[in-house]
């Protein structure tokens, strides 16, 4: 039988005195039903995992914890990101979850002209939340020990005018419907070697702008064509990070 995992974040991670609090704790003892001396396990996010005995709960929003074993996992060799525009309804936590499960260093939600959500900046911050606790979820379930980066919806111009400069290492990509984008195949197959970073812009329903486009392209990013049928927004993210982490990792 598995053992519960618990997140306990980077800077809560003490190895000699480990500890659920919050909501992990009661999760934990009240919903879980976890007792003294039963075996958990805990990771940080960042790549490192503990196995442990629970020590005692000496309130219900804390549990302390003997660590049995620590093991750290390295980072997978290429780093991809995943600028999404945010589509309608929960679409967006499947695509956190599952780009959670497939290994993304970073999710960026993107909000283009085409978007048909918009937040102000107070909604967009409890979106970003919202999108974390979905991936903690998702890498306790799954056993991946290396938590995305989640960053607050932006505009899409914004996101491109901080992209920087494009190196060597790096590929910048974006699905797109028009007709020179080219297949993800004659793409990776013309790779001198595998990037060290890869960002593949997903677009909202209907693509990015023609403005969008434009920015993107001059940013560095490669029209990208996932194929002769149009698909939905979660399955164009969900497709594309999959070949993605497949032939580059």
């Amino acid at each position: 039988m598995s053992k519960h995992r618990f997140f306990i974040p980077p800077a809560e991670w003490i190895p000699e005195a480990l500890a659920l609090t919050g909501d992990e704790a009661r999760h934990c003892r009240d919903v879980l039903r976890c007792r003294e001396g039963d075996r958990i396990v805990v990771f940080n996010g960042a790549g490192v995992e503990a196995e442990a005995r629970i020590a005692a709960f000496p309130g219900k929003r804390e549990a302390r914890l003997d660590p049995v074993s620590i093991t750290r996992s390295d980072p997978l060799p290429t780093a991809l990101v995943l600028g999404q525009a945010v589509p309608k309804g929960k679409n967006m936590d499947l695509i956190v979850q599952k780009a959670t499960e497939l290994g993304v260093s970073r999710i960026v939600p993107l909000l283009s002209e085409r978007t048909v959500v918009q937040f102000n900046e107070q909604e967009a911050e409890k979106k970003r939340e919202k999108w974390e606790r979905v991936a903690i979820e998702a890498c306790k379930q799954c056993g991946q020990n290396w938590l995305p980066e989640i960053l607050a919806p932006m505009a899409v111009d914004r996101y491109l005018s901080a992209a920087g400069a494009i190196n060597e290492r790096e590929l910048r990509l974006m699905a797109a419907l028009f007709g020179n984008a080219r297949p993800l195949k004659t793409v990776l197959d013309g790779l001198p070697r595998s990037p060290e970073s890869s960002t593949i812009l997903i677009g909202p329903e209907g693509d990015f702008t023609p403005a969008e486009l434009s920015l993107a392209v001059n940013a560095g990013y490669q029209p990208l064509s996932l194929g002769p049928i149009i698909l939905r927004s979660e399955t164009a993210a969900i497709y594309a990070v999959s070949i993605l982490s497949y032939e580059l990792r």
